[in-house]
């Protein structure tokens, strides 16, 4: 069998990146993730944008890290959004309680075009 995935690609438009998931993220993927994301958090970006098109599921790891990302964000006055959520991700986040607490939209085209930025 096997071992899960996840891509990560990154879009660096100045005031805000855009991280591009591919695959499975849970505690064996996330720690890329990780590092990828302190490498973006070690820029003056004032938006990160995931973009979960990609994204087939997520485990509770990967949700930390979510949380984590848009709280630092916050703390630095800055924004967090997650586009493209495919039908199982949603029903994660869903369950999560995060559709009702973080900034969500249908594509990425509409993150990057959102007020919040």
């Amino acid at each position: 069998m096997s071992r899960p995935q996840l891509k990560v690609a990154l879009l660096n438009l100045g005031f805000c990146v855009v991280l591009i998931l591919d695959g499975h993220l849970n505690a064996i993927t996330v720690e890329g993730l990780e590092k990828d994301l302190e490498d973006v958090l070690a820029t003056d970006a004032s938006r990160v944008i995931f973009d979960c098109e990609g994204l087939s599921f997520t485990s509770s790891a990967g949700l930390s890290v979510f949380l984590s990302t848009v709280k630092r964000m916050k703390s630095r006055g800055g924004t967090c959004a997650f586009a493209a959520l495919t039908p199982a991700v949603r029903d994660i986040f869903e369950m999560a309680g995060f559709l009702d607490t973080m900034e969500i939209h249908n594509s990425r085209a509409s993150a990057l075009d959102s007020q919040d930025v």
